[in-house]
């Protein structure tokens, strides 16, 4: 049996981890004991003795990595690393997997794995997920035909019970194509009741082979499309808002109207914070440097020949948003996180990341 525990901060007193190799040599020092740990077993016993020593440690490389642990087979103990779900958190598990050294009775993972569909069943909150009772069937977007949009029917599906079905099929999904897969390929899931399908339903073990079929057709098709922005055109915007602050917005029109939008489908948006109450809530003029210097760097990492679009900006009400068009998620996470963590004495700067392959979340600059 497996025991799954989110990561919690506990401050310790050793050495701080700044690395993946500090990581690990820590592992090392205590592996013989989490391996005993493990093979004994009992979820309290593992939530104390395992769980409670590594999670701080982890949290010290980067907040919001969960886990998976139990006894692979009688000699071999798995640890799974998982980012349940948050994208940005992918490239950090799967680097410091990369690197785990060999030992011997350990098995290292990053993120949840794929599973045969007849060993994936899951039982919550007195629900079972499985074969027997999941089916979906995809749903034709005639303005957004490379969306991958899928209705999931689940023979108990109601009102009543939606959310504790919705939460038990997503789980199902990620054992079933693997955390991976189901996070970056599907772009859109919605639920419906059995007598509410509009289309012959298609049983679920029948997903893999649909999405791997639809993500080949869009691979194929948007394969080797890069973007030049150095001739492209920007235009100024202005709005006000409730409060009677100003809002700036600075965007690349020619993108904005660019009919290849969803080959660079996943979008950042980096947000940095300063205090600008008083000057009608815009940064003042050594502001002003911070933010343009800190979006020079972002652009030096980013650059629209490897396949990072700067969209354009938005300044005011205390902030400013960047937005960056990407093809992959992974460099853009990396970059962002190094260059917050250098200024983060100097400013107070998060972002995100998801997907939208048409980049709905910029018609507000078109409308």
């Amino acid at each position: 049996m497996k025991f799954f525990k989110k990561l919690f901060s506990n401050k310790v007193d050793e050495k701080p981890i700044e690395s993946y190799q500090d990581f690990w040599d820590w592992f090392l020092q205590y592996e013989e004991e989490f391996y005993s740990v493990i093979k004994k077993g009992g979820s309290n016993r593992i939530a104390t003795d395992f769980f409670d020593k590594i999670a701080p440690k982890l949290d010290q490389l980067k907040e919001g990595i969960w886990y998976l642990t139990g006894m692979l087979d009688d000699n071999t103990a798995d640890l799974i690393l998982t980012a349940d779900g948050e994208i940005k958190n992918f490239y950090i598990i799967e680097e410091l997997i990369e690197v785990a050294p060999e030992i011997k009775g350990w098995k290292f993972r990053a993120l949840k794995p794929k599973h045969k569909i007849e060993n994936v069943g899951i039982e919550m909150a007195g629900f079972s997920f499985s074969s027997d009772n999941l089916s979906f069937y995809s749903n034709d977007l005639k303005d957004y035909p490379d969306e991958i949009d899928l209705t999931i029917i689940h023979d108990n599906y109601s009102e009543e019970n939606k959310q504790d079905i919705i939460n038990g099929t997503y789980i199902f999904i990620d054992n079933y194509l693997g955390e991976l897969d189901s996070i970056s390929i599907i772009d859109n899931i919605v639920f419906k009741k059995k007598e509410d399908a509009e289309k012959e339903l298609i049983p679920i073990e029948k997903l893999e082979s649909f999405i791997n079929w639809r993500q080949k057709e869009f691979v194929e098709k948007y394969e080797g499309v890069r973007r030049n922005t150095g001739d492209d055109s920007y235009a100024s915007l202005e709005g006000t808002l409730a409060n009677g602050y100003k809002l700036v917005a600075t965007v690349n029109t020619d993108l904005l109207n660019w009919d290849t939008k969803a080959s660079h489908p996943w979008i950042l948006r980096l947000e940095l914070k300063y205090n600008g109450e008083e000057n009608n809530g815009f940064p003042n003029e050594e502001m002003y440097q911070l933010l343009d210097k800190i979006e020079e760097e972002i652009n030096l990492e980013l650059k629209d020949a490897d396949g990072y679009l700067n969209i354009g900006r938005e300044t005011g009400n205390n902030l400013r948003e960047v937005y960056f068009a990407c093809r992959e998620f992974r460099k853009p996470c990396k970059k962002v996180d190094k260059i917050i963590k250098k200024y983060a004495d100097k400013i107070e700067a998060d972002y995100e990341i998801y997907k939208d392959k048409y980049w709905r979340s910029f018609e507000r600059f078109q409308n």
